[in-house]
């Protein structure tokens, strides 16, 4: 009777529709499979995998802002991730509920969790009215220029949550945001400039 029962518990483990959902990992490679960018559009001459991690690296200076850019829409979620700017320079981010509004040059309109010096943990409507909600300026403090910083983000229904460096920067609602849209890295205009994500976590949070 034990060998009948613990086969049937392993068979219920092993079943694909329970991996998926219960699985972080799982959701994660679906997300961002650490090999390649399936799954995902942008310039290619800015955007590659290196190491498990996305780099978006210009070697020149660039006159828009351009992003690499989830194929799929998704509505509630967790991210979470660390990230570098190479030498404390240049300014990045990352879209949530948002659209492509030029696919020859992957330019992005919605809010976007904001990465860069005094910007960093902030909700920048981009495209879409400026500044939603600017990060405290005591958690700017906590930023390391020069290494990776850790950062996650968590959206459901209108609310969205900012931590950097396990400081929370924004956690309110915002009526105006979409209910679903795409997620996309920044790199951003102005002279050349690096920038990693690296262990990258995702969480589906939509109702199925």
């Amino acid at each position: 009777m034990r060998s009948i029962v613990a086969g049937l518990a392993l068979a219920l483990l092993a079943a694909p529709g329970l991996a998926a959902d219960q699985d972080p990992s799982a959701q994660s490679k679906g997300f961002f499979n650490g090999k390649n960018l399936d799954g995902w559009e942008g310039l290619n001459q800015y955007w590659s995998v290196k190491e498990g991690a996305i780099v978006g690296a210009s070697g020149e200076r660039i006159p828009f802002n351009t992003f690499l850019c989830s194929k799929k829409a998704y509505g509630d979620f967790e991210l979470s991730f660390q990230v570098r700017l190479k030498d404390g320079k240049g300014n990045s981010g990352l879209q949530i509920r948002s659209k492509v509004v030029n696919k020859e040059r992957y330019v992005v309109h919605g809010p976007q969790c904001d990465i860069g010096a005094g910007y960093w943990g902030s909700l920048y409507g981009e495209g879409v009215g400026g500044m939603w909600k600017a990060a405290p300026k005591e958690a700017q403090s906590k930023i390391k220029p020069n290494d990776f910083n850790d950062y996650s983000i968590k959206v459901v229904g209108k609310r969205v949550t900012i931590k950097v460096n396990g400081v929370t920067t924004v956690d309110q609602d915002f009526p105006k945001m979409a209910d679903e849209g795409i997620i996309a890295w920044q790199l951003h205009s102005g002279p050349p400039m690096e920038v990693t994500f690296r262990n990258i976590v995702f969480k589906d949070l939509s109702k199925k």
